[in-house]
């Protein structure tokens, strides 16, 4: 298993370098543009002013609601392309990006760390970057990345030799270039940056090679390294480049020097909540994946961390899986949203985590106040205590520990490692106040095998062997009502879903499939009311704004990620699906 790991990261690596174009050169101080553009105020008013996208969910707290209400359900069935504009070349691996839309322009990244400057009503390209990638980079997951960030006359994102790119965003030369972390100890770099204030915060990548989990905040001017704080236990916070105190207690919940290697990768990025000043970030799965060599709860991996966006200091935790042993990532974003439940108005965030429970938490203090399985089944844990917050592990759900030189005794596990949500962001309606959660059912044989780190190499200690659980799907977007854990409405999907959702005021819906169609349902009842096929799988995250009067709908098309690398006997099922490199653009017609 190990070995295959290296081999696919070589191969994605060898097929990254040498073909990138040379990035433009860097901006004198004489021949930079004026400063312009949205600015941090903009940026958090970004879910209520429709004739543009400037944040990676539409706003910071990234629910992906539009007010729009021009395309509707009744009117979605007539909705037709507007035009589409490839991104070229031979790179097209999966594109993840969501779209940013500022002043007439589309900003949409693309696989191999590329970032495109398109018109907004014509599709024409405007520029193109290109990283130049080094050899040797290690993606897990492909060579993917899921969007950029916008702020004055930059436009930012992170590439997968770990730095972080400010480009100007009329020429698509480069403001500043900083190194993250380092790509050759196993870090890469594929999230959407969010921008609070004067600063961008980003995390990192890796959590297969043995890296460590942290959270960045850079100067969005200069990219001058503000705060860092690594979030495994045991690692010293920075600020203004003075020690900002320990995470967590050493030795607390990790053995000996394991925590020099936990993992903990903070791949996704995070959302942000003004009135709390808080940013939330998912932290990934601990290293190695073999949790009888790492007794304990792994802190703070497979968590949520609330963190102070001025200085890093963690203001709470919650574990959704502690001692992860399936590769349960607890990434996933979490999503502010005000409910009344009980007759009690309440302030609160939620998160489809990787291991098939529906949380709800207090977004101030982190406090539990709900989980429901929004998955076929769980085999690892038969639901979570209300009073603790903590899961109900089936003993007998853990895979095995080695013997010896040899595998330990395989088990069958449901979500697969792959979740019963993966990476791919949910959407919240205000209208409806559900949400809508692109989810997946399937399973996995999993055995856990013998394993020492060594910096660069995959740092697993597990094999697996992913299996369908059901006959008619695997994918199955589902409207879920936080406050009673209950599944609304269901869609189901032959192939996994692997892509990002949107709602609107239009009573719709919005979300890709890789069989590569772009679907639009009713967000009350889950009728599917529209259907356009793009030509490969969609795995982006569709966004809408308005633009000369008329509404448009946005999505990148090109079928990758995790899904055909490790799908196993499930990817061999859709291997017919055609690679690409398109955004694609909607409107009604005239």
């Amino acid at each position: 298993m190990t070995r295959r790991f290296s081999h696919l990261i070589a191969g994605l690596a060898a097929a990254s370098g040498l073909a990138a174009l040379a990035p433009a050169a860097p901006l004198s101080a004489a021949d930079a543009p004026a400063a312009g553009g949205p600015t941090s105020a903009d940026l958090l008013k970004d879910a209520d002013t429709p004739g543009d996208v400037l944040s990676y969910g539409l706003g910071p707290w990234q629910q992906r609601f539009s007010p729009l209400d021009q395309i509707n359900a009744t009117n979605v069935a007539k909705m037709v392309p507007a035009f589409a504009s490839s991104l070229g070349g031979e790179k097209q691996r999966g594109q993840e990006a969501q779209p940013l839309v500022y002043d007439g322009v589309i900003y949409v990244t693309g696989s191999y760390s590329r970032l495109f400057a398109f018109d907004a009503r014509t599709g024409e390209k405007k520029w193109q970057y290109d990283a130049r990638l080094p050899d040797g980079i290690m993606p897990c997951c492909d060579v993917v990345n899921r969007g950029a960030a916008i702020h004055g006359d930059k436009v930012i994102f992170a590439t997968l030799d770990a730095h972080l790119v400010a480009l100007n965003r009329k020429t698509g030369k480069v403001i500043w270039n900083k190194k993250t972390a380092d790509y050759q100890a196993g870090y890469s770099a594929t999230a959407a940056p969010l921008i609070v204030g004067d600063k961008v915060i980003t995390g990192n990548s890796g959590g297969e090679f043995g890296i460590v989990g942290a959270v960045q905040a850079r100067n969005v001017d200069t990219g001058e390294l503000i705060w860092e704080r690594p979030v495994i236990e045991g690692h010293m916070g920075t600020l203004n480049g003075q020690p900002n105190g320990m995470t967590g207690k050493r030795g607390a919940s990790w053995q000996g020097d394991l925590w020099k290697t936990g993992g903990g990768a903070t791949w996704l990025g995070g959302t942000y909540d003004p009135g709390t000043n808080l940013v939330y970030f998912g932290t990934g799965n601990p290293s190695p994946w073999n949790s009888h060599l790492r007794p304990g709860d792994n802190l703070y991996t497979s968590s949520t961390l609330a963190i102070d966006a001025d200085t890093g200091v963690i203001r709470w935790h919650y574990q959704t899986t502690p001692h992860d042993g399936w590769d349960f990532d607890g990434v996933n974003e979490f999503i502010p949203f005000d409910a009344t439940i009980k007759g009690k108005a309440m302030k609160l965030g939620a998160k489809a985590d990787r291991n098939g429970y529906f949380y709800v938490l207090d977004r101030g203090t982190g406090k539990f106040v709900s989980a429901s399985r929004f998955v076929m089944q769980t085999t690892w844990a038969d639901g979570i205590n209300a009073k603790t917050g903590r899961p109900n592990y089936i003993e007998a759900g853990r895979p095995g520990a080695p013997e010896g030189a040899g595998k330990g005794k395989p088990v069958f596990s449901s979500p697969s490692f792959l979740g019963g949500k993966n990476w791919m962001p949910m959407a919240y309606s205000k209208d409806t106040e559900l949400f809508y959660v692109p989810s997946n059912d399937w399973g996995m044989d999993i055995w856990n095998e013998p394993i020492a780190y060594k910096k660069g190499a995959a740092y697993l200690g597990a094999g697996f062997t992913i299996k369908p659980i059901a006959e008619d799907h695997i994918g199955a977007l589902r409207a879920m009502d936080p406050k009673t854990g209950k599944i609304v409405w269901e869609y189901k999907n032959p192939a996994p879903l692997w892509g990002g959702v949107l709602t609107t005021h239009g009573n719709l819906v919005f979300t890709g499939t890789p069989e590569g169609y772009l679907k639009a349902f009713d967000a009350k009842t889950g009728q599917e009311l529209w259907k356009f096929q793009t030509g490969s799988g969609v795995v982006g995250s569709p966004v809408t704004w308005e633009q000369d009067g008329e509404q448009y709908v946005a999505v990148m098309s090109g079928w990758g990620g995790a899904v055909p690398l490790w799908g196993g006997e499930v990817a061999k099922t859709f291997k017919e699906i055609s690679q690409g490199g398109m955004l694609w653009v909607f409107k009604l017609p005239k």
